[in-house]
């Protein structure tokens, strides 16, 4: 009998339960059909009107942003796109000046020569190859040993040769060593060195060299050369080391490194010494000036130019979003910027100092077996460091 009593109750809260929700989805659609509570849908975009940023790259980027954005751009038909949507300057190929900068940087008289020069060249991403090995890379290498060099700086080469940048089989692994030049023109009041330089490729054939200016500011075109060189030369590298020509790279401590990552982590790989909360400089006496009619906000984590190391596969990946970016006059913030757009961040390692390390240690040879990378070193202190770390008697314990 108490069985039976208890199922009643069951039976009766369940028909409650059903009756309240019948009555409040009776109510709401009573509302509905006298118009009350309706889902209106806006006639009209959401979004608000398109309005270009005054920073002359800040604007680029936006122009590439709704470019390559195809909700953004089915949003306007051919007569309302904006005037300063249709700016076609960054796609211009063949690569010509472009003038009409000049009068879309309100500062641009007063700036320095190499902010003019790199503005009006801006949207130039190809230039013809002059020195390239196609079979450098024939056996696909563990380790892609990248240096951005200036065709004057042949004792910082040929000292990397003799150390740090020894190519062949170093701990059973194969390392490729190149060296990547621009062109030093006599306009920057270099001394042609071009038969020297034919000769230095003739005898290590390893210059890797394009044709445009090599200064400072265009060491993003370097970068992004680079990245199109990797993909049609060495795509098979496992791993890139990227860096100047006056660092000092411990190879031996960056190929145990590799060697102990997991699957997953070599495929995303990407560590340097990583700088954050930074932005740019607005003192005109600091090399990395970038003025404010040129540049607002902060930059992305970026690792610093000096040296740093990254996958294959994230090579492979930077080269396809790079195209999406529009060229900064710093490299190493332009590749950080490169990795926001991926949706990544680089990875901080303490074996990489880019800002040397502490007077005291810098003759104990101790001090840079478990670094990667030490700047700056001179070619002489280079040798001597490789000396220390190949010596057998050398103990660290």
């Amino acid at each position: 009998m108490a069985l039976l009593w208890r199922r009643l109750k069951l039976v009766v809260m369940v028909t409650m339960v059903n009756l309240f929700i019948f009555i409040i989805i009776s109510r709401q659609s009573s509302q509905d059909k006298n118009g009350h509570h309706k889902v209106h849908i806006p006639s009209k975009p959401f979004w608000t009107k398109l309005v270009p940023n005054i920073a002359y790259w800040n604007r680029q980027q936006q122009i590439l942003d709704i470019q390559n954005n195809p909700i953004l751009v089915s949003n306007y038909s051919g007569a309302e796109i904006p005037e300063w949507l249709n700016d076609t300057s960054l796609t211009s190929d063949p690569c010509q000046p472009n003038f009409r900068v000049t009068t879309q940087v309100k500062d641009y008289n007063s700036l320095p020569g190499r902010f003019k020069d790199f503005l009006i060249y801006m949207h130039c991403r190809s230039y013809p190859i002059m020195v390239d090995h196609p079979d450098i890379c024939k056996e696909p290498p563990f380790l892609l040993l990248a240096v951005k060099s200036l065709a004057p700086h042949f004792d910082r080469r040929q000292a990397i040769r003799q150390s740090w940048g020894r190519a062949g089989v170093i701990a059973n692994r194969t390392v490729v060593t190149i060296f990547l030049l621009g062109n030093a023109t006599a306009g920057d009041h270099h001394p042609d060195l071009s038969e020297m330089l034919h000769y230095e490729n003739f005898r290590h054939k390893d210059i890797i060299q394009w044709d445009y200016r090599d200064s400072f500011f265009n060491l993003t075109v370097k970068e992004v050369l680079f990245l199109e060189w990797i993909q049609t030369r060495c795509p098979g590298a496992r791993f890139i080391f990227k860096g100047d020509d006056d660092v000092f790279v411990n190879t031996y401590r960056i190929l145990d490194f590799l060697k102990g990552l997991s699957e997953p982590k070599a495929r995303d790989l990407f560590v340097g010494d990583v700088i954050t909360n930074a932005g740019p400089h607005r003192d005109k006496k600091v090399k990395y000036f970038i003025p404010e009619s040129m540049y607002t906000g902060t930059y992305p984590p970026y690792a610093g130019g000096g040296g740093y190391l990254y996958s294959g596969d994230i090579a492979a990946r930077l080269h396809n979003v790079s195209q999406h970016v529009a060229l900064y006059p710093i490299d190493d913030v332009y590749t950080g910027m490169c990795f926001r757009k991926l949706g990544l961040a680089p990875e901080k390692h303490k074996g990489f100092r880019t800002f040397n390390i502490e007077e005291k240690y810098r003759s104990n040879p101790c001090a840079y077996k478990s670094l990667m990378l030490v700047h700056p070193r001179t070619p002489q202190e280079m040798i001597q460091i490789w000396a220390w770390l190949s010596s057998p008697d050398l103990n660290c314990q």
